[in-house]
């Protein structure tokens, strides 16, 4: 199946001059000319079975619908791949399906948030009306009913994975940093915790985008945001601005604070929330620390940037951290 999806002669009448084939953790992506078509991968992972056809079919659908919320021109449909009677391969026809593939608009990668700010400080005006149609999605995002007591509870069991992650030792981990960098966490949320306590029960919880980072961003004209974190409900409901901080967090990752202070500035202005320096600082430091362990556990998987290039990212989201740290815990 991927040797055939890796061909032109797969795309009928849509006739690309060449494929490209990308692979991520769990999905293989096939681009044409015009459109991406993303294909799950038979895998289990601690929040995610997709070891059955139909449990891929059901995850394609659900990731439509939500990525659609944001990006509706850049999510087309699912489409079957089918075997014929007489064992021939056909993407999107009649005969019976044995894979089911997510079919998307192919985006300019050079309108892609981080590519720009890769090459220097982002357009103003684009910027500003992808940032709008992100901020008119918070306005209009009906409040998801939680408790505080849930909500801080989940909060904790991110901690508390944060904590077996980075305090196992690892020779490309400062743990130095690992423990300052935890420390200044468990005193910041002790410290905002009644504010997180009112920003729940103010109804400020969304079912949310979830993975705001610069490459989900499109700054082309219409923008689209893509790719939320779909496989987990309860890690999507978020405040709206804990997104806009880590979005924030991520530019600065990238070189760019600036863009990231205009991200909130413009979320401020937009929505008429003002969460407060402290609590989005802490939504930064809290950010910052599970972005380090995600790259910790990268760092454990094989892969073709090796595990020093993971460690040495974990590293920085950690000294990310303990810069917002002052704040969060004011």
């Amino acid at each position: 199946m991927l040797a055939f999806l890796a061909t032109p002669a797969a795309y009928g009448e849509e006739r690309p001059t060449r494929v490209e084939v990308r692979e991520t953790r769990s999905s293989w992506v096939f681009l044409t000319d015009r459109h991406a078509y993303k294909l799950k991968k038979p895998i289990r992972l601690p929040r995610l079975d997709l070891t059955s056809p139909e449990a891929r079919r059901r995850h394609a659908e659900r990731e439509l619908e939500l990525n659609r919320r944001l990006a509706a021109w850049v999510y087309r449909r699912v489409v079957p791949l089918v075997r014929r009677p007489d064992g021939r391969l056909v993407l999107d026809g009649a005969g019976e399906p044995v894979e089911w593939l997510l079919k998307m608009v192919r985006l300019d990668s050079r309108l892609m948030l981080d590519a720009v700010l890769r090459a220097g400080p982002p357009g103003s005006a684009a910027f500003t009306r992808t940032l709008a149609h992100l901020c008119r999605f918070f306005r209009t995002s009906p409040p998801v009913p939680r408790t505080p007591e849930a909500h801080l509870e989940l909060m904790a069991r991110e901690i508390a994975l944060d904590v077996l992650a980075l305090e196992r030792p690892a020779p490309g981990l400062s743990a130095r940093l690992v423990d300052a960098a935890i420390a200044q966490l468990f005193r910041a949320f002790t410290r905002r915790r009644a504010e997180l306590v009112a920003r729940v029960r103010a109804g400020r919880l969304i079912d949310a985008h979830g993975d705001l980072r610069p490459e989900h961003i499109y700054l082309g004209d219409p923008p689209a945001i893509i790719d939320c974190l779909e496989f987990a409900d309860d890690l999507r409901i978020r405040d709206p601005a804990d997104e806009i901080s880590y979005l924030a967090l991520e530019c600065a990752h990238l070189g760019r604070a600036a863009a990231g202070a205009f991200a909130i500035a413009t979320y401020e202005r937009l929505t008429g929330d003002r969460p407060g320096p402290a609590l989005l600082a802490f939504y930064r430091l809290f950010r910052a620390i599970q972005r380090a362990r995600l790259a910790v556990w990268h760092a454990a998987e094989p892969g073709p940037r090796g595990a020093d290039h993971w460690y040495r990212k974990a590293c920085r989201y950690l000294e990310l951290a303990l810069e917002a740290a002052p704040l969060a815990r004011a």
